[in-house]
């Protein structure tokens, strides 16, 4: 008889090589990869990466968005967060329940993920484990198989689903163990061994807060966090100021009916995004941060502003200080 399984899958090193192990051991895997708005994975992201996995080994693989939900998790975690905002527990739970959703859709045994034991300090503890598990209504029902020999055996090493001898004791931060597998499976061009999250980035984490703080987090607003240098004004407007052409394109689709758009006049410069404005006084700080960042020379320039799709009015003023720049930051 054979048996089948949900194969967490990012398409880094770690769960590529569980993935590999359960194919060798005969199991029929279905592979889910989970999108949140904070992977950083590959530059082409997690999706890209697990599906060039799932191709290379001929297994389906169904890709999930953490949306507005995700968002929550992130606001308010029961479990508490990292060292930054990252709720890892709390994610972890939630990746499960995803998984055990699709399980019991498809009728599969059981689910496979590619974590060691104290790789992840919050979340691939032993205790932090158990109670994952419990959360997400998968207890016992989750393989892990490069450091199966360190953990209580699973049902389905306890059934005979699975050969609990052909599984491994890596555990630890050291990813030398896992590179050794991947050369003796022929496994090559796995670009994020580790993979990774922006919410565990001090900077990132701070703009993170800041959203919550001023009830600004939404899926939209999560994409503007990843753009620019980010400034709060006294009034409570957000300023995000491009740092290339390409953020400068991006902002100036973002921005809503109700945002400005500025720009220095006569000389190259960044695309700032103006958000509730206030008043004149936000349009002229965000104005003088706006030539500050410029290529303007001088005491005092132009810069145009508007709102999207409407026409230019002028500002003048100067270019913002360091000190003053550095106390709106965020």
């Amino acid at each position: 008889m054979g048996y089948s399984a949900v194969m967490l899958l990012s398409g880094g090193l770690d769960s590529t090589l569980a993935l590999k192990m359960m194919l060798d051991q005969g199991i029929e895997l279905y592979a889910l990869n989970i999108v949140t708005p904070f992977c950083t994975c590959t530059r082409k992201g997690c999706r890209h990466q697990a599906s060039l996995v799932c191709e290379k080994f001929g297994i389906p693989l169904r890709v999930i968005h953490g949306g507005q939900d995700y968002l929550e998790l992130v606001r308010n975690p029961k479990y508490g967060y990292g060292s930054q905002m990252n709720p890892c527990i709390d994610c972890r739970i939630f990746l499960f329940r995803k998984a055990k959703e699709l399980m019991e859709e498809l009728g599969a045994d059981f689910v496979v993920t590619g974590e060691v034991l104290g790789e992840r300090p919050m979340s691939q503890r032993p205790e932090a484990i158990k109670l994952i598990e419990r959360e997400s209504g998968l207890e016992g029902r989750v393989l892990r198989p490069l450091s199966a020999k360190h953990l209580k055996p699973s049902l389905p090493e306890l059934k005979g689903m699975v050969d609990r001898e052909k599984l491994l004791d890596i555990r630890g931060r050291s990813r030398r163990p896992q590179m050794a597998l991947a050369e003796a499976f022929g496994i090559e061009d796995y670009p994020c061994p580790a993979g990774g999250c922006r919410l565990t980035d001090p900077k990132f984490a701070g703009r993170v807060r800041d959203a919550i703080e001023h009830d600004e987090f939404t899926l939209t607003e999560v994409g503007l966090l990843k753009l620019g240098r980010h400034f709060r004004l006294p009034s409570g407007a957000k300023v995000i100021v491009g740092r290339n052409e390409g953020e400068n394109f991006l902002l100036s689709q973002f921005a809503s009916p109700s945002d400005l758009l500025l720009e220095a006049r006569g000389v190259p410069g960044p695309v700032v995004l103006l958000k509730k404005a206030r008043g004149e006084e936000d349009i002229k700080i965000a104005a003088s941060m706006c030539l500050r960042y410029s290529d303007f020379k001088g005491d005092i320039g132009t810069v145009l502003y508007r709102p999207k799709a409407r026409k230019d009015e002028l500002v003048e003023v100067e270019p913002m200080d360091d000190p003053t720049l550095e106390a709106y930051r965020i």
